[in-house]
């Protein structure tokens, strides 16, 4: 990698992460937490990043300047590669996809969302199922990110690292289709949303608003 590989990995890494620390920073785009370190390190200098060290959360978080920075690092990458267009056509396919995440993620909280109806997870076959749907999810979900990397080689990660959190709720591991702070399928996912958003400068909240909008 490049200086300015690091330097936009570390920035747009926090971006997607929020508080956290260099390793998790780097684990989002599978490189070495090293450089990151030190890039981070550095950024803090130009008051980029600020350091946070109040238990039981820690780590490393950007400023203003910093997201600024961040957005226009990778603005910058888009257009250079001239994927702008072609990233934003598979953008325009994600809906469908998040829709269904987000249907199986509250499927495995709540039995009944109309009634709100939480699921005790006492019964094995609604879970199972459950389950089986997020795996049909994936199998669309792979061609899909191996399409971004296509168009961006750094949406390259994401697969892989579904996938990881796929092979984790199979064999047992079922807090890994939705709990928060650790890689689960469902953090992954937020982060893939937040990258594609943050890449193609779009706003999360205009977003939502406008995919919730009746089609005429």
């Amino acid at each position: 990698m490049t200086s300015a590989d690091v330097t936009l990995l570390a920035l747009h890494g926090l971006r997607l992460t929020g508080l956290a620390e260099a390793a998790a920073v780097a684990e989002v785009f599978g490189v070495d937490p090293g450089p990151i370190e030190v890039e981070l390190k550095a950024l803090a200098d130009d008051d980029l990043v600020v350091r946070r060290d109040r238990p039981p959360r820690t780590g490393w978080l950007l400023t203003a300047e910093g997201r600024a920075e961040g957005a226009r690092l990778v603005a910058a990458e888009l257009d250079a590669a001239g994927a702008r267009a072609a990233l934003r056509a598979w953008y325009d396919r994600f809906p469908p996809l998040n829709s269904r995440l987000l249907d199986v993620c509250c499927r495995w909280q709540l039995r009944d969302p109309r009634a709100n109806v939480l699921n005790d997870h006492r019964d094995p076959a609604y879970d199972r199922s459950v389950v089986a749907e997020l795996v049909a999810l994936d199998a669309d979900a792979q061609p899909f990110c191996a399409g971004l990397a296509g168009v961006l080689g750094r949406f390259g990660c994401y697969g892989p690292r579904l996938a990881h959190a796929l092979e984790r709720v199979t064999s047992g591991a079922t807090e890994y289709i939705d709990r928060p702070l650790v890689a689960s399928y469902h953090t992954v996912w937020f982060e893939l949303h937040e990258d594609l958003l943050a890449t193609l400068g779009l706003d999360r909240a205009a977003e939502t608003a406008r995919l919730a909008q009746p089609r005429r």
